[in-house]
């Protein structure tokens, strides 16, 4: 491909970043977020959703949270209800996810990342708390493919950017900025290689003075900031070829293979109305206090750019 070519062409980039809080217990039951226990063991009948079972919030799981949130100058939501996104996978025990739709814990806000032209605030779209789900495992040389559910319900929140960023190296240095902030605030311990931090990174194009943007390609589960960059060069190659032959965009989900430095198709990308997201009845609304987001300022550690 011609520089001519690609200089037709904005890309424009949004980020997911999903990272596992550090708590003892999980988001909605005392089971153990313990890493690298034998499978199936860090259960109960709460996390595998059998009836009449009833999820309990764990409180230092909102308090984590605000704590990004005040790192990243987000609004903090007063008031937040949870809802059920409902979709089936195998590793999925509930059939729906219990995260936050309509009111996120935060609101807004920006991560300032630093490029070869200096400083550069990217904004944020929300934070909100939702629970992980377990992990299918495929052998090699295996047909059937193993469940384990001992992630199931660890804490998570989800980090999401607007579509502002403009380049893989942008995209590489948010991820750092986050996976460093993260640490600092001991709220997660950033370990990718371990899936405790890992983005979906959200992919389109616009040819340059357009401003509406592109149908974007969604590109799950990167777990490597140099396999994110790979990622977001081969999908901005393929989408430019696509445009230049007169062929459109699909909105789907893909995956990146690392071996080959391609993504491939997993499934077209399902819609918000596909979740069917509506408020759990089994979870009372949250509110967060003065006096408790005053007591959740006062354990804060002075940030990196305050010292």
């Amino acid at each position: 491909m011609t520089p001519e070519i690609r200089d037709k062409y904005t890309v424009v980039i949004g980020l997911e970043v999903h990272a596992q809080l550090l708590t003892v217990s999980k988001i909605y039951t005392p089971d153990s977020t313990a890493y690298g226990s034998p499978p199936n063991t860090n259960l109960s009948a709460i996390t595998l959703a059998h009836p009449g079972t009833l999820p309990k919030l764990n409180k230092k799981v909102v308090e984590h949270a605000i704590k990004m949130g005040l790192a990243c100058d987000s609004d903090i939501s007063r008031v937040q209800i949870f809802d059920r996104k409902n979709y089936f996978y195998p590793d999925l025990p509930k059939g729906y996810q219990l995260t936050q739709d309509r009111t996120p814990m935060c609101v807004g806000g920006y991560i300032t990342i630093t490029t070869k032209a200096g400083n550069l605030d990217i904004p944020l779209n929300r934070i909100h708390i939702e629970e992980d789900a377990g992990k299918s495992i495929h052998l090699e040389n295996e047909t059937d493919t193993l469940v384990d559910f001992n992630r199931s319900g660890v804490p998570l929140i989800e980090i999401v950017t607007e579509p502002s960023i403009r380049s893989s190296e942008a995209a590489a240095a948010l991820l750092a900025e986050i996976r460093k902030l993260v640490r600092y605030l001991e709220i997660c311990d950033g370990n990718m290689e371990e899936g405790s931090l890992r983005c979906d990174v959200n992919v389109s194009l616009r040819k340059l003075g357009e401003s509406r943007l592109g149908t974007k390609v969604e590109i799950k589960n990167m777990n490597s900031i140099r396999n994110m960059m790979r990622a977001i060069g081969y999908e901005t190659r393929r989408q430019i070829a696509l445009l230049e032959s007169g062929e459109s965009i699909v909105q789907e989900t893909r995956m990146f293979e690392v071996e080959t430095g391609k993504t491939y198709g997993m499934r077209v990308k399902e819609t918000m109305n596909d979740y069917r997201y509506f408020p759990d009845p089994d979870l009372s609304p949250v509110v967060i206090s003065d006096q408790w987001l005053e007591q959740i300022k006062a354990e804060m550690p002075q940030l990196p750019v305050e010292l």
